[in-house]
């Protein structure tokens, strides 16, 4: 994986930098010796890592804003990052580069049922977004896995979706307004607490940009009321390709389930030793979950069982009671953390059409058995958000870059089939150089000009989504 060659009149200057930094953040707010920024050499993509310039870790918008005119005048690369649990690189610092970390940025600032709205500061987990409105009966829909973890201001740059995402949308779907500061320092303000902002839909253009174009210090987020109930069903079959076919079945005929989930046997298997959630004995799992008043949920869950009956189920069993129902997701939600204790992996996070589902997992056993490794899948079955977890020994020569290649095979594969490079781990460096398989020259080309318009000095989170030699020339000029 080739990164820029670090900046040597930045890293001379390094002394300067860390003091400019340190008039304009509280003590303690800077972190620049080497041993404590080495928990910032890397995210969740842990195959590569490099030591940062330094690490700010601001409260307010305005001490991003202070920062980041510093960082222009002094044209130093400015990284930000959420929690770091981007799998795709996307807060890989380079070595003449600030990493900015919005994990002090946790505030509730304002919540408005009325209009069912939350504004929050970004450094905020997903999962206490829900908490902060779960006792007046409202959720905030996106649930990635790491939603324990993950902050806002990652789920805003790779528009991460999660299990739910079949029914509620991703990201960008209950996205309403944000506080971006640019390079230069500027603070915009974009959109509100409410459905649509007039003028150019720049929020659609922010969401997903990956750090490219200013960083978030504030999202207002749409907040639902709580369901009825829900009810998750699990359904075994004998083969992967069977339980692909049953989901195409599912969506075909017009029921839209709150969740459709998939694993394969390893991951059955590892999900079950950490969990006990009761999983079956099988190939491959479904967990669909259906929620509203209980004759809702019954009526779906009839139908889905006549849907999972054609294609000869080995298990077919729903949870009696929350608890059970607690578990099962417990053990789908575990998933990358439960593989992590066997195996080394890459988590892929290819989208392709649901009718191509049982085709693409077909090929990729294929796929698995030409290249001597092993894949497991677990992914977000329902809108074909594929997350192939690529086995290998990082201590074994040759294995990762192995891994890498089939990984880039898949990735090839499912935009082949009419899908996609990343459904919601964002491109990051791991399919920086793949950009070309799925966009042409021109397409590229449109989507880097608007880069230019944000960030013409190309200093926010270098290296990242373009072919390296584009974001190196643009950087130059």
């Amino acid at each position: 994986m080739e990164m820029p060659r670090p900046d040597p009149k930045i890293l001379a200057r390094k002394g300067s930098i860390v003091a400019q930094l340190q008039g304009v953040l509280p003590k303690g707010a800077v972190i620049h010796d080497p041993a404590e920024t080495r928990a910032y050499e890397c995210d969740a993509l842990t195959a590569y890592r490099c030591a940062p310039l330094c690490v700010v870790l601001p409260s307010t918008t305005e001490e991003v804003a202070a920062i980041m005119r510093i960082c222009h005048a002094e044209r130093v690369p400015v990284v930000p990052r959420g929690s770091g649990t981007s799998l795709a690189g996307g807060a890989f610092p380079t070595e003449d580069c600030v990493i900015l970390g919005v994990a002090r940025m946790t505030r509730v600032i304002e919540t408005d049922y009325d209009n069912r709205f939350i504004r929050v500061q970004t450094g905020r987990t997903n999962l206490s977004v829900t908490g902060a409105v779960e006792a007046e009966g409202f959720f905030y829909a996106p649930d990635p896995s790491s939603q324990l973890a993950c902050a806002i201001a990652g789920n805003i740059g790779m528009n991460s979706g999660g299990a739910h995402c079949l029914k509620y949308g991703v990201t960008t779907n209950n996205l309403l307004g944000v506080t971006i500061v640019q390079m230069d320092g500027t603070v915009l303000r974009i959109g509100g607490g409410h459905l649509d902002a007039p003028g150019l839909d720049l929020l659609g253009v922010i969401c997903g940009s990956e750090g490219q174009l200013g960083v978030v210090t504030e999202a207002s987020l749409r907040i639902l009321p709580k369901p009825d109930g829900a009810r998750p069903i699990l359904m075994g079959f004998d083969a992967n390709e069977v339980a692909g076919a049953c989901v195409s079945d599912i969506i075909k005929a017009g029921i839209l389930p709150v969740a459709i989930e998939f694993m394969d046997r390893p991951c059955i298997v590892a999900c079950e030793a950490f969990a006990h959630a009761g999983y079956p004995d099988c190939e491959a799992l479904l967990i669909v979950e259906v929620e509203g008043s209980p004759a809702e949920i019954n009526e779906q869950l009839s139908r889905i069982k006549e849907i999972a009956a054609r294609h000869n189920p080995v298990a077919l069993r729903e949870a009696k009671d929350a608890g059970e129902a607690a578990r099962i997701w417990l053990g789908r939600k575990s998933a990358f953390g439960a593989m992590g204790q066997i195996n080394d992996y890459l988590c892929l996070d290819g989208t392709i059409p649901v009718s191509r589902l049982s085709y693409v997992l077909g090929r990729i056993g294929e796929m698995s058995r030409a290249a001597g490794l092993d894949v497991a899948n677990v992914f977000h079955a329902g809108d074909g958000n594929m997350h192939p977890l690529i086995l290998y020994n990082a201590n074994q020569p040759g294995q990762l870059e192995t891994a890498e290649k089939l990984g880039a095979d898949i990735l090839r594969l499912c935009v082949e089939v009419g899908g996609c490079l990343t459904g919601e781990h964002g491109v990051g460096i791991e399919k920086r150089d793949l950009m070309d398989v799925q966009f042409s020259a021109a397409d590229l080309e449109a989507q880097m000009r608007v880069k230019d318009v944000f960030d013409p000095d190309w200093l926010l989170n270098p290296a990242k989504v373009f072919p390296l030699k584009a974001s190196a020339t643009r950087r130059a000029v």
